[in-house]
Order: C-alpha cells, then structure tokens, then sequence
C-alpha cells in the first residue's frame, strides 16, 4: 500500500508584548509560581477585561509578514472547557472572525521552493501551567492571559523534511517582525501537528499531537506518527481520530482523548469585549513598521554587497545576527571579513548547547573595532579570539582588552628577523627540507616563531622575512 503523509500545523506563538493580554500583569518568563497574576488573569467572579493594543498590532504585523488578508471587523469568543490550567472554565478566543486570514508562506525545503497557505491567524489568552511532582499536581497560573497567537496552515506538508523548513522559516519571520521572542525552550512557540496516511489524492483519519515545544521533538512525533499509522493500515486496521502527546524521552507517541470538534466546545460571542475594527490606515502603518524579512536581506547580501549565498543564509538565519552584521557594516568593516567573523567567532560563542536560539552579547561597535585592530596589524586574527571571549557580554573596547591580554601584535621586522635567524641556525634540517623542495617546511619556521615571540609577532612579516632568509 502506498501511503502518502498529509500534515497540517497548529503554531502557538506568544507575543512579546509588556503585559498579559486582558490585564496589566507582566508579560515575563519564569518566576514564583502565581506571583505574575491578578483577579483578572486568575479568573476571578465579576472582573472585566481590558484589550492590550499592542497584543492586536502584533498579530496583524505576524499577518502581513505571511501575506494574509487582515479582517477590518473582528470580535470575540468564549472557547469553552474545564481543565485545572484555566480557571475561569473558558479561554477568551477568536472563533469565526479571525484577525487574519488565506495567506502563505514560501519556503525552501531540499532545495526545491514550496508553499504553504495559512487557513487562519487568531488571537487568544494562553492557559496556566500544570507542575507534575512526587504524585502531585501543582497549577501555576502566571502563564494565564499572556497573549497567544494561533498560526494554522492548511494540510499542505507532506513530510518531517519539509515541516522543518516550513517551521523555520516561520520562526524567521515571527522573530524578524519582532513580535515574538520564539525562544522554544522557554514555550513562547509550540506547535500541534495534524497528521494522516492515505494513498496520493486522498485524505485519511487525522491525529493531532499537541504541545511540540522543539523542532527535534516535531521531527521526531512526525516519523512515529507516520510509522504508527502505516502499520495499522497495512494491518487493514481503521485509524482513530484522536487527541495524543508524544514522549520526546522515550520517543514515543500516546493517546490523550478522543479528539474535539468545534461544537464540544461550545463557542459563543464574548460579552465583555467590543470587536476589533482595522482601517486601511492602521494596516499601511504597521505595515511600514515591518523591517525587511529574511529572504529581502538575502537578496541585498548577495547582489549589493556581494557575499555568497552561503554566508547570506547563515547571517540571516536569526534576525539577531543579521542585525549584527548589518550594523557592523554600517560602521565602516569590510561585508566579508565581518561576515566571516561573525560566522567563525561570534557564533561560536553564541549558540548554546541545547538551544535553537543564538545569544548575542556583543556589539557592532565592538565587532567593527576588533576587524579594525586586525586590519591595522595591532592585533593578530588568532589573538582577537581571546579579546572577544574578554568583552563578551561586558562594554569594555576591544582595545583596552588587547592591552589587557598584552596581546598587542609586534610589528617590528627587526626584532622578528633576529628571532628567526636564531631558530634557523637551530634547526638545519627544516631549512635541508626546505631547500631540497618541501616548502611546507615553511609551517615549521612560522610556528617556532610564533611560539618565541608568544603570538605576537605579526605572520605577515613572519611570512616575508622567512622567504628571504630560507634562501
């Protein structure tokens, strides 16, 4: 039997707005359980909610990165169910009149570009957090009323391979716009995974996984979901609609419930909040307030400052360093020898282990005058590795660093040529070597003398002596 996956997706992605949603409690990650909450966000009889603005302007913003059409008339629904992690036995949603609606997303996925329409993005509260320890079940509501913003696509993914690359390009834009974080790690983006086996051109029983919060844990439930699936039909068993989570430890998939159809949960309008009306002048707004997104950075990259394809992906991959990179241009660094930089030390220092987020703690200011300390010969390209792990995270200069270190390069061809007689008239067979043709020798000399004068003898000079004098 020939089965084909289908995969739709469901993204939850909170916003980076300063406070919740209906109420003025921070908008923060972490904390003592319960202490980021007020009678509004808890649940409280009688409290009235209050629309946070920028919570509605960010999702329109994520909307018009993704080519949507924005609705000019919204409203507000009660999404009914009880569950101990939402305490008033509703979740404050978007049911029937979304804010944005029919756009898509291209993408490359094996080299090959793709599409993907998105069905709908709606506004909503996030719910609380259930803590599970020694049999006990403790409910932390600080997450309750952060402003959520659900992403969902039309079933137009077909495998792990391309849900992964239609996923970060996704996360790109969401952290472009700035109207999110993304940090998965910390829950600010998850995704439930619609999935279904049928034969090509059809549409089979579908499953849905809930709560992915890392693009391995969506790989990984994908191909269990696909192999779980497959055996039961070729068994010429029936597929459950159904409601799972999948163990991203034991790598496995289980059953939660039956899954839910809108009717269960009994959706009607919201009664304590007005629609949300947009005009055309409110939508060029916050459209002239989106900064170029990925693929615009590409394109300007490669055809206007002329680095390779290969660089202008990586630069882009997160807007943090490309912003970096943009900046450290702007003050004066070559486009290339800052993008190989960035790309060999910063990121080095950057990415964590465990993380899919970058961490930058240096500026533009710092990165442009470190290239420029190389340039000028003050300071070696092996040597400014050290002055970067020095400022990293701190404002001190590059250049109070490199007197700090006592890293500042020697450029006296003098003192150097003096060194490398000496190691020469040490080591005659290096110089046999090398005069009998092995001009890889040459490593050797350079090397001893780097190693005499500590790193600090300038490798150019090195370079130029050496050839003389071996001759």
């Amino acid at each position: 039997m020939n089965l084909i996956p289908t995969i739709g997706l469901e993204v939850h992605c909170e916003l980076k707005t300063a406070s919740k949603i209906f109420c003025s409690c921070p908008n923060v990650f972490g904390g003592e359980p319960n202490s980021h909450c007020c009678p509004v966000c808890s649940g409280f009889p009688g409290v009235l909610p209050v629309l946070n603005r920028t919570a509605v302007e960010y999702t329109v913003k994520a909307g018009l990165a993704m080519d949507c059409e924005i609705s000019r008339y919204s409203k507000w629904d009660r999404k009914n169910y009880f569950y101990p992690d939402l305490p008033k036995a509703w979740q404050t949603s978007q049911y029937d009149l979304p804010l944005c609606k029919a756009g898509k997303i291209e993408y490359v996925s094996g080299g090959v570009k793709k599409t993907v329409r998105i069905n709908r993005i709606h506004l909503e509260e996030d719910a609380g957090k259930l803590v599970h320890s020694g049999g006990v079940t403790h409910v932390d509501y600080n997450r309750c009323g952060v402003p959520l913003m659900e992403i969902v696509t039309e079933p137009d993914l077909h495998s792990a391979e391309d849900t992964l690359a239609f996923l970060e390009e996704l996360k790109s834009r969401l952290k472009y716009t700035g109207v999110s974080d993304v940090k998965m790690q910390e829950g600010s983006l998850r995704c439930d995974v619609n999935l279904s086996m049928a034969p090509a051109g059809e549409l089979g029983t579908r499953t849905e996984t809930k709560n992915l919060n890392s693009f391995r844990s969506v790989a990984r439930s994908i191909a269990f979901e696909i192999g779980r699936q497959t055996e039961i039909l070729e068994a010429g068993g029936k597929v459950e609609q159904e409601t799972r989570r999948f163990d991203d430890a034991a790598g496995e998939g289980y059953s939660m419930r039956g899954k839910e159809n809108a009717h269960d949960y009994r959706y009607f309008p919201e009664p304590d909040l007005m629609p949300v009306v947009m005009d055309d002048a409110d939508i060029a707004r916050l459209q002239s307030e989106i900064p170029p997104l990925k693929h615009e950075r590409i394109a300007r990259y490669v055809d206007t400052l002329g680095l390779p394809d290969y660089d202008a992906g990586i630069l882009t991959a997160d807007r943090d360093v490309a912003d970096l990179f943009d900046a450290t241009v702007a003050l004066g660094a070559p486009p290339k020898k800052a993008s190989n930089y960035i790309m060999s030390e910063v990121l080095r220092l950057g990415k964590t282990e465990g993380s899919e987020d970058v961490a930058i703690k240096v500026t533009a200011a710092q990165v442009a005058e470190i290239l420029a300390l190389v340039e000028k010969g003050e300071v070696s390209l092996a040597a400014s590795r050290g002055v970067l792990e020095r400022i990293w995270g701190t404002d001190e200069s590059p250049s109070a660093a490199v007197e700090a270190l006592g890293l500042k390069q020697n450029n006296d061809a003098g003192e150097i040529e003096e060194v490398l007689k000496k190691i020469i008239a040490d080591n005659p067979k290096p110089v046999a070597d090398y005069k009998g043709g092995n001009t890889k020798a040459a490593a050797f000399f350079v090397g001893q003398a780097m190693k005499a004068t500590k790193g600090k003898a300038n490798p150019k000079i090195i370079n130029e002596l050496l050839g003389k004098l071996l001759q």
